[in-house]
């Protein structure tokens, strides 16, 4: 069996789960405008681990949003499952977002007086899930994770790598076709961090789940099938040598 951290050099042949098209994003304030993208063109391929990394301010979360449509783009196309999902109704698009991307975000956005096991099923529950199934599976995700200890458990009581995993285990509970990281370990220490990038390596690997993660880590980046970097609102291809 091969590793599982291994990287992907044939991961172009697979299948294109997400395409953007001359996304542009900009914001007006009076006479001003900011134009924070410019024309970036993507294609994301199923079980691909892209990382994207840039300058602070320029724009990668707004980028990241805009692909798991949580913003839409001032002109542009976003295809998602071969839907252009900014054709979409505002309900439909809400329903999309819900089955077929997961987030994970810097900070975890657990609710607080809910245990581990009750915040990773709640996009189950939402999407009208039976209370006992979505408990289940839940369950089930927090063993892979290796939380199944911490199940009904919450937030405060859990460390922040822990609550992190949590995290992942609810963005992957509605076995989402793509997944959407923003700095996941960026309040992290380096062991929690060391342990989260692992384990997002292995659940991409093994379940063939392609991730998009925003970050500055280059310990992340190294790890990455494509490195694409954020510059004056465009996306360049970018090697770890390059960077200096």
């Amino acid at each position: 069996m091969s590793d599982p951290r291994s990287k992907r050099p044939r991961f172009e042949q697979a299948q294109i789960l997400l395409q953007a098209g001359d996304v542009h994003k900009s914001y007006q304030s009076g006479a001003s405008r900011l134009d924070v993208l410019r024309g970036v063109n993507l294609d994301i391929r199923r079980g691909e681990i892209l990382v994207i990394m840039g300058a602070s301010g320029a724009g990668k979360s707004t980028l990241l949003h805009i692909l798991g449509a949580l913003d839409r783009p001032t002109r542009g196309t976003v295809r998602l499952d071969n839907t252009e999902i900014f054709s979409l109704s505002d309900e439909k698009l809400a329903r999309v977002r819900n089955r077929t991307v997961g987030f994970i975000f810097q900070f975890h956005h657990l609710l607080p007086d809910f245990t581990a096991a009750e915040n990773v099923a709640m996009p189950l529950l939402i999407n009208g899930q039976s209370p006992g199934a979505a408990r289940d599976a839940a369950l089930q995700l927090l063993r892979e994770v290796g939380l199944g200890r911490c199940m009904d458990q919450k937030p405060g009581q859990l460390s922040g790598g822990e609550q992190q995993r949590v995290a992942v285990a609810r963005a992957l509970i509605n076995s989402p076709l793509i997944i959407l990281a923003d700095e996941p370990s960026g309040n992290l220490d380096r062991a929690n961090s060391e342990m989260l990038h692992e384990l997002i390596w292995q659940l991409s690997r093994s379940k063939d789940q392609a991730f998009v993660i925003v970050t500055h880590s280059e310990e992340l980046a190294a790890r990455a099938d494509r490195i694409l970097r954020l510059s004056e609102g465009q996306l360049q291809p970018e090697t770890l040598s390059s960077r200096t």
